[in-house]
């Protein structure tokens, strides 16, 4: 005899999984690739990945400006980035 709940309940676990993931952290650090010409909203590149930065976003400064080729990390809440934030670039070189 089949069991016709397996398939439902496989589903229903891969979906689960998959919405865990989405709104899981997901927070990293990178050098900045690129960054909005004008101020600090917008999107970014940092460590390869793209990001976009809101009016809600935390900027942190305090180990230097957020420049092209620094070291920055990223602080993610679901889809949103919480805070960016620069680094000693130690911290980018480090796992390398």
């Amino acid at each position: 005899m089949k069991h016709p709940k397996f398939p439902a309940m496989t589903l229903a676990i891969s979906a689960l999984a998959f919405s865990l993931g989405v709104v899981a952290d997901d927070d990293f650090h990178g050098i900045v690739e690129s960054r909005p010409a004008d101020g600090y909203i917008g999107e970014w590149v940092i460590g390869g990945r793209a990001v976009t930065t809101t009016a809600a976003t935390e900027i942190d400064t305090d180990d230097g400006p957020l420049d092209i080729g620094v070291c920055a990390s990223v602080d993610m809440e679901g889809a949103s980035v919480e805070e960016v934030e620069s680094e000693p670039v130690q911290k980018c070189t480090r796992d390398r």
